[in-house]
């Protein structure tokens, strides 16, 4: 009788939480399935009230979106060299620094990795007018490499503190091996650090490259003619006079599509990414 009554309790509490998850996954994904819905209609169809569930799926937006007088491909084009090259340079630099936080023994090290961190914690926006009169001073304005360098500002803290977290990881007995065996830093950080963390430098790519992909507050601001990435090209959808939103649905997606190849290919490692910081204390800069 009282197993009975328990195992009912615990239907009754397993049939919540799937009726809980499947709302909140309903919320979750309710935009996206939307902005599919809108992307196949026509724009009179959008804009019919109340809305039409019942309709002749288009094209065209798709159409215009990537080859009309608006094209986004171009943008796409910049979008891809400009994250491309900041997740390059990003590794470059944030493998030696991150080594160096969680291997050597640094004077300042504390408050080097305070500043590091600290990079983090600084809104946005109070930064666009600062790089924005830099870059204008040197005349990296609307240039590849004044946008590459602003995105390195915010992708390296992230970068090394992700990355100490993987280093910190790999057993100090076989660094010291190689150092017997007479290697010095650099072939010990090639030959045996960076084999051990192959796992966590692809999710620090994956994760660099999905942020300077989707960045529009420094890509509007100090972006132009000349380096246009795909997030501010949607906004050739958008006028005072009327909002093209079937076209800019359909813009949107083709965006999106790239990310989200890149997120269902690499979804183990970015799961492990996301907690990496949780099993190891979120690493010690």
């Amino acid at each position: 009788m009282a197993r009975s009554a328990s195992k009912a309790a615990a239907a009754r509490r397993n049939g919540f939480l799937i009726a809980a998850a499947s709302l909140l996954l309903l919320i979750w994904v309710f935009p996206l399935i939307w902005a599919v819905i809108v992307s196949l209609k026509s724009e009179s169809e959008v804009l019919a009230y109340p809305p039409r569930v019942i309709f002749e799926p288009t094209f065209q937006n798709y159409s215009d979106a990537l080859f009309g007088g608006v094209s986004i491909l171009p943008s796409l084009v910049t979008s891809l060299i400009v994250s491309t090259s900041t997740t390059i340079l990003t590794i470059i630099i944030a493998v030696p620094a991150a080594y160096a936080f969680a291997r050597l023994r640094l004077r300042g090290k504390k408050w080097l990795g305070f500043y590091t961190l600290a990079t983090q914690m600084v809104p946005p926006v109070g930064l666009v007018i600062p790089y924005f009169l830099i870059l204008n001073k040197i005349g990296w304005l609307d240039t590849f490499q004044g946008m590459v360098t602003v995105y390195l500002t915010f992708s390296l803290p992230f970068a090394i503190w992700l990355l100490v977290s993987y280093m910190e990881d790999i057993p100090r007995e076989m660094e010291e091996a190689a150092f017997l065996d007479k290697a010095n830093r650099f072939q010990t950080l090639w030959h045996i650090i960076l084999p051990q963390v192959r796992g966590g430098i692809a999710v620090t790519v994956i994760f660099i490259f999905l942020n300077a992909w989707n960045e529009f507050l420094f890509a509007v601001q100090l972006g132009g003619n000349t380096v246009r990435p795909v997030t501010v090209a949607m906004f050739n959808f958008v006028s005072v006079e009327q909002t093209l939103w079937a076209k800019l649905s359909a813009a949107a997606l083709v965006a999106m599509l790239p990310m989200i190849i890149i997120g269902i290919a690499a979804q183990k490692q970015i799961v492990k990414g996301l907690t990496v910081g949780a099993v190891k204390g979120g690493g010690r800069l």
